[in-house]
């Protein structure tokens, strides 16, 4: 056995028990950063590299490093209004307009979590069932309602403290073995010509590619959730973690799609879903495709329990306390669970991407209405300013994001 084989386990084992430890595990900044953290790496993952080497060829990282960019800057806005707009809403002093469009956003959100825990879930049935050659339709929706339950009784047991404990386990070992990836295709990298010129020309026109780039725009959703958090973290921590979260989670996708690129040469004849990366990642060590299974299923599921204690977190924050987050979790958990059984969840899942954008958008025209209630200056004008392209931007992306074929 080559000892690549060997080396990597051992490498996911290690970086595991360390953030396992009890001073990583009960440190404060990781408990609120697991969240985002969480969401952000989630089922985009292993798809986003071929997808990029589809759309745009060789200019794949940089088209990486140019989503991750946009995406910080969203991650502004989120900032801006936990730091500002939360005492404004909370004060009861918000003008109607901006109560309005709170509201809005988080309408549209809590649509997009109910999507989005049923479909990261769901994914995560079909992996199971594949990787034992015993996929059936039924069979996942048992296993995706009896995942489901447990994220449901957990939340209602425990709380948000029960769902991050959850969370670190299973974001643990998804980063874990992320490293362990970083590491096999350093080494695969070192053993081959390191060239991305050779990628064929894409087939679409530069109008297409923008619009699936776009579309891709929403692999790096998640960090919103931060903003849902306010019951057990400060403001300034849910900034300080959600900017964290940003950043690691940034340079995990960029060094991902850059030392991908000799890998997805042998992407030709195969398909572009997330077993793509899965069966090429074979050539780098034999090991790589099961533990590559195992982390996506931790994804799927980090994801989904992420999106489940953000919306619990926003519907006891519409609410006004009145509906308590634990019971929250349950009529979450029992929406998804209505939607597995009666809905094609990977049909709905492209409007559950718009409704994440027209999230963004609402927050942005949020920001651009606080940024107004601020005093006269250089930073309100460059707020205002920053805040309308931004909306601006997500229109667009609304109207015209496209799924790549």
């Amino acid at each position: 056995m080559d000892v690549i084989n060997l080396v990597l386990p051992l490498i996911a084992v290690a970086v595991a028990a360390v953030l396992l430890l009890p001073a990583i595990k009960e440190s404060t900044i990781w408990r609120a950063s697991v969240t985002p953290l969480a969401s952000i790496i989630g089922s985009g993952f292993l798809v986003v590299a071929p997808l990029l080497a589809l759309v745009v060829g060789w200019i794949a990282p940089l088209a990486m490093l140019a989503i991750v960019v946009i995406a910080y800057g969203l991650g502004e806005i989120s900032r801006f209004n936990i730091r500002h707009g939360e005492p404004l809403l909370q004060s009861g002093e918000a003008p109607a307009l901006l109560v309005m469009t709170e509201r809005l956003a988080n309408f549209t959100l809590s649509l997009a979590y109910i999507v989005s825990v049923a479909f990261y879930i769901r994914l995560l049935a079909s992996f199971v069932f594949r990787g034992v050659g015993f996929d059936t339709e039924i069979g996942a929706q048992v296993l995706t309602t009896l995942i489901l339950i447990f994220i449901g009784y957990t939340g209602w047991r425990r709380g948000l403290e029960g769902l991050v404990r959850v969370e670190e386990y299973s974001v643990s070992i998804k980063l874990a073995i992320i490293v362990a990836l970083l590491f096999g295709l350093a080494n695969y990298d070192a053993s081959v010509d390191f060239s991305i010129r050779d990628f064929p020309a894409p087939s679409v026109s530069a109008w297409e590619q923008l619009r699936q780039l776009a579309g891709m725009l929403l692999v790096v959703q998640g960090f919103e959730t931060s903003r849902y958090l306010g019951n057990e973290f400060s403001a300034e921590l849910r900034i300080k973690s959600m900017r964290f979260a940003q950043i690691v989670s940034g340079l995990i996708y960029v060094a991902f799609i850059v030392m991908c690129m000799p890998l997805l040469l042998g992407l030709d004849g195969l398909k572009v879903d997330e077993t793509a990366i899965i069966g090429l990642s074979g050539h780098i060590a034999m090991v790589l495709p099961a533990m590559l299974v195992l982390a996506a299923t931790m994804s799927q599921f980090s994801a989904a329990v992420a999106d489940t204690a953000g919306a619990g977190g926003l519907a006891e924050e519409e609410s006004g306390g009145r509906i308590p987050v634990r019971y929250a979790y349950v009529a979450v958990i029992g929406l998804g669970i209505v939607l597995v059984w009666t809905t094609n969840v990977f049909e709905i899942i492209a409007l559950a991407s718009r409704a994440f954008a027209a999230y963004y958008l609402s927050q942005a025209l949020t920001a651009f209405q606080i940024a107004g209630h601020r005093p006269e200056g250089r930073s309100r004008r460059i707020g205002r300013i920053a805040t309308a392209l931004a909306a601006v931007l997500l229109v667009w992306v609304v109207i015209f994001a496209v799924p790549v074929d």
